[in-house]
């Protein structure tokens, strides 16, 4: 892509986009070089959309403070260019004043582009679009070496680019990614399907993504939601231009509630297309009844600004800090319980299998469920270090909570056994969480055979970065 006008040269608002982008770029190298030979190189970021505690680093970090805008967008071309750090917030209200958006956007605002490349991300998108790694066109990375290269599919620097995802940081930070966009109308319908059966779902969910239809209608956002046994839901959402009267999630009203129904006869609701990119993030999809906010005596005196993940983050910092949740179950004489914060994907056909496990062993519900197919069909395993086959259907289950532990048992038990389940399915979990892995066991998951063992010695020959089993395991 060419952000060059008719004259040859760049229009003013790009150009100053992209010279506050390098001084950006400048202030990261310098922090780079500044932190001692023996030390590992981390980010000085005060928050995190990861869910696994880390050793504390006395270090100094990588000032990654100039990285977090829009350099520029391409309208003509449905491009953009985006420092690594910008939140999916801040990129979504760019791109939508142009009747665009990213081809997935994860649900919840404060996830970083650059984030969701190397940690992954999906949305109701994820079932046409892929994720979100899949519409990167091209990427500077800062190494471990030190240095920033651009990563393109069949550039030089081609590895990185197919080993990026997945890697969190572990072979780099990117500083600017150019993505694809797609068009958006300023509405989506939904409807809201309920079943009594979980196999009924299944082979719905799976018609659905054949057909990109459903029941005479377009589909284009896809995900669900699982009650229990015999109370489930998708929701398929068709994008509009279509005036009328829309919904509003971001006050009493909480979304998720808003699916449940008793009638044969799919619900019906609409949203703009920006409430419903944010639907889940207003309650953190359910996770905010922790903090009693879906409490209306409560919720009718919670500031609005704070209905939202970003706060609640914060609020699960002071548990982490304080033990509060912890000291909380000790006073009525029970044990810690047990975080159990996961995605994972397992092949659509075994969807109902996983869903039936885990409703019998783990008492956790609500459920989400994403669906998703590769864009990318190059190759046997284009992105090797989360290789899902090309053409095959998965379903993303999301699940998060905490459950009872039971004295002498494992540490992670409950976890464990999600870990054991998923591998029998054929599945993966994503990493953002508490992981229990061998190393072994690991390797053969996440490293792609010699893949990312290579990439580090290439890109992190001193071993600047935490290696990934160490971060996502050991939690270093």
């Amino acid at each position: 892509m060419s952000l060059l006008g008719k004259a040859g040269r760049a229009p003013a608002a790009q150009e100053s986009g992209f010279a506050a982008h390098r001084a950006g770029v400048d202030r990261l190298l310098a922090s780079y070089r500044a932190i001692p030979p023996d030390a590992n190189v981390r980010l000085a970021k005060k928050t995190s959309n990861l869910f696994r505690a880390r050793a504390k680093n006395p270090a100094p970090g990588l000032d990654v403070s100039g990285l977090n805008q829009v350099i520029a967008v391409d309208r003509e071309a449905r491009t953009a260019d985006v420092a690594g750090m910008t939140t999916y917030e801040d990129l979504v209200a760019t791109t939508l004043r142009y009747g665009l958006a990213p081809l997935v956007v994860p649900q919840l605002k404060t996830i970083t582009l650059g984030g969701a490349v190397t940690g992954l991300g999906i949305e109701s998108t994820s079932f046409r679009n892929g994720l979100p790694h899949e519409s990167v066109l091209e990427i500077d990375v800062l190494t471990g070496a030190g240095e920033i290269v651009t990563a393109t599919r069949d550039g030089a620097h081609a590895d990185l680019f197919r080993g990026f995802p997945n890697s969190y940081g572990t072979l780099g930070y990117s500083t600017r990614l150019r993505i694809e966009l797609e068009a958006v109308e300023p509405y989506v319908a939904l409807r809201h399907i309920r079943f009594h059966e979980l196999r009924e779902l299944e082979a719905t969910m799976a018609q659905i993504i054949a057909d990109r239809s459903y029941a005479g209608e377009r589909v284009d956002y896809l995900d669900g939601v699982v009650f229990s046994a015999d109370e489930s839901y998708l929701t398929v959402g068709r994008q509009t231009d279509e005036p009328g009267p829309t919904s509003d999630y971001t006050g009493m009203n909480i979304y998720y509630r808003s699916i449940q129904h008793d009638s044969t006869t799919p619900k019906r609701d609409r949203l703009t297309i920006s409430d419903y990119l944010w639907r889940w993030d207003t309650d953190w999809f359910w996770c905010s009844r922790a903090f009693g906010t879906q409490n209306p005596k409560i919720r009718r005196f919670w500031p609005k600004k704070y209905l939202r993940s970003s706060f609640y983050w914060k609020l699960i910092a002071l548990d982490h800090k304080y033990h509060i949740g912890d000291k909380l179950e000790a006073r009525q004489g029970n044990l810690p319980r047990e975080r159990v914060v996961q995605d994972i994907e397992v092949p659509i056909e075994r969807t109902a299998d996983f869903l039936d496990w885990f409703l019998r062993e783990i008492p956790i519900e609500p459920i989400w469920l994403c669906p998703l197919r590769l864009r990318d069909t190059e190759g046997e395993q284009p992105w090797p270090l989360y290789p899902l086959e090309p053409g095959r259907t998965y379903v993303n289950v999301g699940f998060w909570s905490a459950v009872p532990t039971v004295a002498g048992q494992i540490e992670g038990a409950a976890n464990r056994a999600i870990e054991d389940e998923v591998s029998r399915l054929d599945g993966h979990k994503s990493l953002y969480s508490d992981a229990y892995y061998s190393e072994e066991d690991f390797a053969a998951l996440y490293y792609g055979g010699d893949t990312y063992r290579q990439l580090k010695r290439t890109y992190d020959p001193d071993h600047r970065l935490l290696d990934l089993y160490s971060k996502a395991v050991q939690r270093k």
